[in-house]
């Protein structure tokens, strides 16, 4: 499994092109293209490798359908899931109804998220980070992480 580090800022151009970043490229696996772009669970984009979303894609499809919140879901989270690939001068580009989601605009920032990578407006993120505070981190990193990690 692909395994992604690093925050990279990048432009988008008028067509909703930008150029993805070298530090990022460097980490892709051979087959990682084309990509699955998505909505993410905050106002920003998820870009996943081919391989980071064929499982997912395969988990997906084997939930109930006769479970109305199932088919809810499915629907919110493959609406605007989108094929995406480099174009010849190595660019993506983000489908306008995926930008108007995350409220991209020139400045963007790609960040990691272990297995994919998520797109946000420059300011968003920043914003998101203005409001943590080390002793909130703190906080939800105890949260989330005491007594849950395993060793292999």
């Amino acid at each position: 499994m692909t395994g992604f580090l690093g925050e990279y800022e990048a432009r988008l151009d008028a067509k909703g092109r930008f150029l993805f970043p070298a530090g990022f490229k460097k980490q892709l696996p051979e087959q990682a293209a084309p990509f699955v772009l998505n909505r993410g669970f905050e106002k920003c984009l998820i870009l996943y490798t081919a391989e980071s979303w064929a499982p997912l894609f395969l988990r997906l499809s084997q939930l109930n359908d006769f479970d109305p919140k199932t088919r809810e879901f499915k629907r919110y989270f493959l609406n605007g899931a989108t094929p995406v690939d480099f174009d010849s001068a190595g660019r993506l580009l983000i489908p306008k109804n995926l930008m108007e989601y995350a409220g991209l605009d020139k400045e963007i920032i790609l960040a990691s998220a272990i297995e994919k990578i998520e797109i946000w407006n420059k300011s968003n993120y920043q914003q998101f980070f203005d409001n943590v505070t080390p002793e909130s981190y703190s906080h939800l990193a105890a949260q989330v992480m005491a007594g849950k990690i395993v060793q292999e």
